[in-house]
């Protein structure tokens, strides 16, 4: 089984960075697998400042949906895999299932058991980013209540089975474990 290593912590709060130079340690190739989608202009320019950033060295593969095929196929052709982030891919999931009408949460604990067997497989390192959203106020609407237990259950689970564990605050990481 590859090395897990799972950091969180709020918007802009430098757990990319971090999770990026985390990865480096690794050596080269390095692969990047995006889930962000870019629906508009301001995403468009988001997503180049962070390849630029990344630099040459960062083979980019964007999977918004399908995560542990994307995981799966890339086993093996990188020194380390960096998976920035979870809760895009959630909010993707999310948006998908409730458009069709299944029924979400069950649909979505599915993917993350997938995903958990797809790591327990892999050989080449991963590194997982994924924004805590637990730490603000109650959200005020039903979806955004379902996206913040969703998320907050799945970052329990794929840091229970992670072999590190950290949390960015300010730029500054911390190791929980």
């Amino acid at each position: 089984m590859a090395r897990i290593i799972f950091i969180t912590g709020g918007a802009r709060s430098g757990k990319s960075v971090y999770a990026e130079k985390r990865a480096r340690e690794f050596g080269s190739p390095l692969a990047y697998l995006a889930t962000a989608q870019t629906l508009d202009g301001e995403m468009d320019e988001r997503v180049r400042r962070h390849r630029e950033r990344r630099g040459a060295e960062w083979c980019t593969i964007e999977e918004p949906i399908h995560l542990s095929q994307a995981l799966a196929r890339c086993d093996g052709q990188y020194q380390a895999i960096l998976v920035d982030c979870l809760t895009l891919w959630l909010s993707n999931l999310l948006f998908r299932y409730e458009e069709s009408g299944e029924r979400v949460e069950e649909m979505i604990h599915g993917d993350l058991q997938r995903l958990q067997r797809t790591l327990h497989e892999m050989v080449t390192p991963v590194i997982l980013v994924s924004s805590e959203v637990g730490m603000g106020i109650v959200p005020d609407n039903r979806l955004a209540r379902i996206f913040r237990d969703i998320a907050g259950s799945t970052n329990q689970a794929l840091a229970a089975a992670a072999d590190e564990v950290h949390v960015v605050i300010s730029g500054i990481p911390l190791k929980l474990k």
